[in-house]
């Protein structure tokens, strides 16, 4: 059975943090997939990136050797355990490590508690490059690096950007480093509603909701979204969004007044530093190398 539908009832008609631009990409690429690409234009499918740390930045070939006889979900380099964050971030993918453009937050969990309690892990580095993903399981996940923070030194070494949800999971460590053609910020939260009643309707097909309960199915997309509803559906909004910003303001020492003025605007390299969403410019090789040095 194709895995797209129940992919698509993650994305569409819930909340999610992502950029925007992604979030057009996702719907196109699963609206071609679903058999509805007269809907939708454009599109490409979300690659895995390979390493950020290439053998030359951060000192010889030996440095990337790292990965034990069982997998525990990061490469240990130079006593740094290195996590991999890249594509689409989702709530459960069921891998420790990026599989198919996406990251589980059940796998960078597993991950970091595993890497807590490894006496060789002396640091701790998210290799990140996502526009973000779901708002299920990310504020838990970012809550738990936030209280581990202080443990072990964790720092958000992002190749190239860190938007959204990927940026809240960011914010949670100690330090973030962006490149110069890097992107930090998106903290906000959207929503997709597919309306597909006219296609239906065209098609020959009348979907009839039966429901008990006046607001049971409300959101489906077989029946236009109504103005109720869709109040109904941006108070969530507003108040994960909220929520969001709460946790972006708390984690990086921030107003939540300053974080919500972004608007959920996102940032450019230095940019990211005024607005206080990173803490230097660097390329990951040089940030790792930075890191390595600390410890």
């Amino acid at each position: 059975m194709t895995p797209f539908p129940h992919l698509a009832q993650r994305l569409f008609n819930v909340p999610i943090a992502i950029h925007p631009q992604k979030a057009e990409v996702v719907m196109a690429a699963l609206a071609d997939r679903l058999g509805i690409a007269s809907m939708f234009r454009g599109g490409e499918l979300i690659s895995l990136k390979p390493q950020a740390f290439d053998d030359e930045e951060i000192g010889g070939p030996s440095s990337r050797s790292g990965r034990r006889e069982r997998d525990q979900g990061y490469d240990l380099v130079g006593g740094i355990a290195v996590i991999h964050v890249t594509g689409t971030l989702v709530q459960k993918l069921g891998t420790l490590r990026p599989y198919s453009g996406m990251t589980g937050y059940d796998g960078i969990r597993l991950a970091l508690l595993a890497a807590m309690q490894d006496p060789d892990v002396l640091a701790i580095a998210f290799d990140i490059d996502s526009p973000g993903g779901e708002v299920a399981g990310c504020f838990d996940l970012v809550d738990v690096v936030y209280r581990l923070r202080g443990e072990k030194p964790m720092w958000a070494i992002l190749d190239e950007n860190a938007f959204s949800a990927a940026y809240a999971l960011a914010s949670a460590c100690d330090r973030i480093t962006v490149p110069r053609t890097g992107g930090t910020g998106s903290v906000g939260v959207i929503g997709m509603h597919v309306d597909l009643s006219q296609a239906l309707g065209k098609a020959g097909i009348t979907v009839t909701m039966i429901r008990h309960g006046e607001h049971k199915a409300e959101g489906n997309p077989y029946e236009p979204l109504g103005k109720d509803a869709l109040g109904r559906m941006q108070a969530d909004i507003d108040t994960m969004g909220e929520l969001f910003i709460d946790t972006v303001a708390r984690n990086r020492g921030l107003k939540a007044s300053e974080v919500r003025a972004t608007k959920a605007g996102t940032f450019l390299g230095d940019a990211g530093l005024r607005a206080g969403f990173a803490d230097v410019v660097s390329s990951p090789g040089a940030a790792f190398r930075a890191l390595l040095n600390t410890l």
